[in-house]
């Protein structure tokens, strides 16, 4: 149980009870980042819900703004430090590393920033005018697939705790969570799309990264999130 709980204070904003835990709890709290997806997806699918009861675009914006504030905008942060890294690199390749470490946003990072909110919106209203809102939860949970597959494939950029995941992961718990995906893709057909999304951020990152951390698992999220809304509305 304390896994669980540290999982969800690592990935939402939720208040929870504090808990004993060693580095070996928290490597293994990856495992159980999917499971923090269902209560993101819970939260967001209820405030959409709440929403459309006035329009789809209230649906949407309600959605949104749950769906930024129970993650605390912790992978929206990652977001804009990956896409800065990205840009940084892009003229210096030295310059990768102090990027990641600097906590203002830059440039880049406030225009994927913006449009990722932007594509978030427009999705979540094309999503709510074709889609019961129930559908967002198991969306959340298999966005939080990736890290399982990411921490393992990639190499760590740096010490700390994005790269003491690699340790705490098994490939029984990316098993578990990729068969519910694919049982749940029964009525979400585009959660099969994951296993091409998780790969493509994987191959990105090595190309223009190099490797992974927290930041990466974030983007990497938040990748998966706008990607499978979109392959569920252009599969409608």
């Amino acid at each position: 149980m304390r896994r669980l709980i540290l999982a969800l204070q690592l990935m939402t904003s939720l208040p929870l009870p504090s808990v004993r835990a060693d580095e070996a709890d928290f490597a293994a709290a990856i495992r159980w980042f999917p499971a923090a997806g269902l209560a993101v997806g819970v939260i967001v699918a209820g405030a959409a819900g709440l929403g459309i009861r006035i329009d789809n675009w209230a649906g949407a914006l309600f959605g949104l703004v749950a769906w930024v504030a129970v993650t605390g905008a912790l992978h929206l942060d990652g977001l804009g430090d990956v896409a800065d890294a990205a840009g940084a690199a892009h003229a210096d390749r030295a310059k990768l590393s102090a990027v990641l470490a600097d906590p203002h946003v830059g440039s880049f990072g406030v225009v994927a920033i913006v449009l990722q909110l932007l594509a978030k919106l427009v999705l979540l209203r094309l999503w709510l005018e074709a889609f019961p809102v129930w559908m967002l939860i198991p969306l959340a949970t298999a966005a939080r697939i990736g890290p399982l597959v990411w921490a393992r494939s990639l190499p760590p950029l740096h010490e700390g705790l994005a790269s003491r995941f690699r340790e705490g992961w098994t490939p029984l718990a990316l098993v578990l969570w990729s068969g519910l995906a694919v049982l749940l893709s029964w009525w979400v057909p585009a959660l099969l799309a994951a296993a091409a999304f998780i790969p493509l951020w994987h191959c990105w990152l090595r190309s223009r990264i190099g490797g992974i951390n927290g930041d990466g698992h974030g983007a990497g999220i938040e990748w998966m999130e706008s990607a499978l809304l979109a392959a569920m509305v252009t599969m409608r």
